[in-house]
């Protein structure tokens, strides 16, 4: 698979609504890990990331304006131990509970579907982080069979070994459109070759300036744990 510019992924395309991105930084000493949010209506632009011990939760930026939480308001970061977990929805508590009771990420996603916000029934977009001795990565995406929701899909993608500067994307929409097509194919290589606030620069710039709305990114040393983290929310 060719390895992509993410930043010239992400101009070419409006909409490719949540985002996850897994990799090794250019130094191999970093895990890295990125998540970001877009929305079209009111409600989903209506939310800031804001940190929640060693994760994160969406909210509301304006409460007022907060018409149906379901799917929007959910923790998309979380840590158990060594393992980070990223995903798009209430599936990372899912995955956290299952991992901490000794279960597997994939026995975890087994007991979830896709979305139920017909006709999209977007995907759900998982990721997980292990560092230490064997660091690895793995993503998952659940999502139903070409828009039909009587038949859910699901695949998971490990990565043992990761090599430096390099990652994998995984998006939950083709593009924009109505319905929303959902993301087909493996993750999408690409390269990691800065530092924290470059990375995190370089995203936030190439995501579709009317549709972004949040973007959290994090290296992680690999021996150590010790992360750094950065936050950038559109509603300031």
């Amino acid at each position: 698979m060719k390895k992509l510019n993410i930043y010239d992924e992400l101009r070419a395309n409006e909409y490719p609504g949540r985002g996850i991105i897994l990799g090794k930084s250019a130094d191999g000493g970093s895990a890295v890990a990125a998540y970001f949010i877009m929305g079209r209506s009111e409600n989903s632009r209506n939310r800031v990331f804001v940190g929640d011990g060693g994760g994160i939760r969406t909210e509301a930026h304006d409460p007022s304006k907060m018409k149906d939480p379901h799917l929007i308001i959910y923790a998309p970061v979380r840590v158990l131990g060594n393992k980070t977990i990223v995903t798009n929805g209430n599936q990372t508590d899912t995955i956290y509970d299952f991992m901490d009771r000794q279960y597997t990420f994939e026995q975890a996603l087994r007991t979830r579907e896709f979305e139920d916000d017909a006709p999209n029934y977007t995907p759900r977009i998982s990721g997980i982080i292990r560092c230490g001795d064997a660091f690895n990565y793995a993503l998952s995406i659940i999502k139903s069979a070409g828009g039909d929701p009587s038949s859910c899909q699901r695949f998971t993608f490990a990565y043992n070994n990761p090599i430096a500067g390099e990652g994998h994307f995984i998006h939950t929409y083709m593009g924009d459109g109505n319905p929303l097509l959902s993301f087909e194919g493996e993750p999408k290589r690409v390269g990691i070759d800065c530092g924290i606030d470059a990375f995190t620069d370089g995203l936030w710039n190439a995501l579709n300036e009317d549709n972004k709305v949040s973007l959290f990114v994090r290296y992680i040393d690999i021996e150590t744990g010790n992360t750094e983290t950065r936050i950038v929310n559109k509603n300031k």
